[in-house]
């Protein structure tokens, strides 16, 4: 069988690992437009605040190593267009400018995603950065190093990292964000506030309901002015985090695909073409808890899915879990994690949603020392199972999010995270542990408000 991967980032890296391990006898080749593979954008803010020496490191394969394992990898080539009826595509060798034809058996799509680039007025000036990818990267560390103030247009999860990392390296830092709360598609509005607040307390202006409508120059000093309606703030340095759209272009109106553009696959990572597998941020996502297909794009999505269509291309083998979108940041001294549905979210879904907060310490007083802790959670109200959870603390409770992931997956109720077993020891907690508390609040609510708890099974 003649494979080809477009692509090779995270879903593209697994997928071939995976193929050619399973199967070693398979002519596989990799298209890939930048010099490099396997970039971790999500270690881009470690690089830039000094956690990471080496923006390098931030690479967990090389196409050597694809090599070794029998790939034949074709970097700097971009792919210009696929023919799905005859399995045939063109790509362009950028070096060289050489185009050459190519086939396939089964193709991967994992072409990921790029930066949505708002179409206002400046955002050519070459202080407006971009970042995604290694190069722009290098660009945004390099250009910051002469730049004290830094200004980043988006609150959400990349926008948020960045101004953590610049406030952290004594930069004048400035987040705008057009919605009324920063990480809206992450955590609800008054978890939102105390990040927002933990951000002020380290220096960061942070902008609510505002939008940048254009970039411009100041005519004397020729400054930088980031425009928000009739206000201008002067700033060095702009990078654009924005959001991001999936890079399907080559497969538009040859297979079937979401509002978004994002390539719909059933549960073994297969399109409406049989012949072509997608993975990682070129596709839908199965959002367990609101039983639809969403465009999430995550690394851990991607590395996932991307061995999933490597193992199905075959045949049916292993079916997609589907996915809670779970994730975590450090802010400064705090985590803040989060898996499955906001309130927010589980009401616009149409579900009649509940939600607590539990604000505790997560082990006893007595302890030489401990932290509050702050968990929301959102469940179901008609049948109490549960929908999502946030934690913001200054104790370590991304594991926890994973705990809570595997309830959502698994359609867990309050009643059941309630009573589940879980350890008691000083150390780590209280003796009923503060997942369980937090559920066992959200059983007082319900029964406060008349209802009762809704069995399984209808027993």
């Amino acid at each position: 069988m003649k494979v080809v991967v477009i692509g090779c980032t995270h879903a593209g890296t697994a997928a071939v690992q995976q193929l050619l391990t399973a199967h070693p006898d398979t002519e596989v080749t990799v298209y890939e437009r930048n010099d490099n593979i396997s970039f971790l954008s999500c270690g881009i803010s470690l690089y830039l605040n000094g956690d990471v020496q080496h923006l390098e490191d931030m690479f967990y394969a090389k196409a050597a190593d694809l090599e070794k394992l029998g790939a034949t990898v074709r970097l700097r080539h971009d792919v210009l267009k696929v023919d799905h009826k005859n399995q045939t595509l063109l790509c362009q060798n950028l070096e060289t400018g050489a185009v050459l034809h190519d086939t396939y058996d089964r193709l991967i799509m994992a072409t990921g995603s790029y930066v949505v680039v708002p179409p206002l007025f400046g955002i050519e000036d070459e202080q407006v950065l971009l970042c995604k990818n290694y190069l722009q990267a290098k660009k945004i560390y390099q250009t910051a190093q002469n730049h004290h103030r830094i200004t980043i247009v988006g609150g959400g999860y990349v926008g948020v990292e960045l101004a953590e990392s610049y406030a952290r390296t004594q930069h004048d830092v400035c987040l705008i964000q057009s919605p009324a709360q920063i990480l809206d598609t992450y955590v609800d509005a008054p978890l939102a506030a105390q990040v927002a607040q933990q951000l002020a307390a380290h220096g960061v202006q942070v902008h609510l309901n505002e939008r940048v409508t254009g970039f411009s120059r100041d005519d004397t000093t020729n400054a930088l002015l980031v425009e928000v309606g009739a206000k201008t703030y002067p700033t060095d340095l702009v990078i654009v985090c924005t959001g991001f759209v999936p890079n399907t272009d080559l497969l538009y109106g040859q297979v079937k695909m979401n509002p978004q553009g994002a390539l719909l696959v059933n549960d073994y990572m297969q399109t409406s073409d049989s012949h072509i597998f997608a993975a990682g941020d070129a596709c839908a996502s199965y959002l367990n808890p609101a039983h639809r297909n969403v465009y999430l794009p995550v690394a851990s999505a991607a590395v996932r899915q991307g061995r999933l269509a490597a193992t199905n291309l075959f045949g049916p083998k292993q079916k997609n879990m589907g996915t809670q979108g779970t994730t975590a940041m450090m802010i400064f001294d705090h985590t803040l994690a989060s898996t499955g549905l906001t309130y927010a979210q589980a009401k616009a879904f149409g579900f009649q949603a509940g939600t607590v907060t539990w604000q505790g310490d997560y082990r006893p007083a007595y302890m030489p020392s401990t932290a509050p802790l702050t968990i929301v959670l959102v469940y179901d109200r008609s049948n109490r199972q549960i929908l999502g959870a946030q934690f913001f603390s200054k104790h370590e409770v991304a594991q926890s999010a994973n705990t809570l992931s595997v309830c959502i997956q698994n359609q867990n109720t309050i009643d059941e995270l309630a009573f589940v077993d879980m350890l008691f020891q000083p150390n780590f907690d209280e003796p009923f542990n503060y997942l369980n508390q937090v559920a066992q609040l959200a059983q007082q609510q319900e029964k406060q408000a008349g209802t009762t708890p809704w069995k399984k099974g209808g027993n």
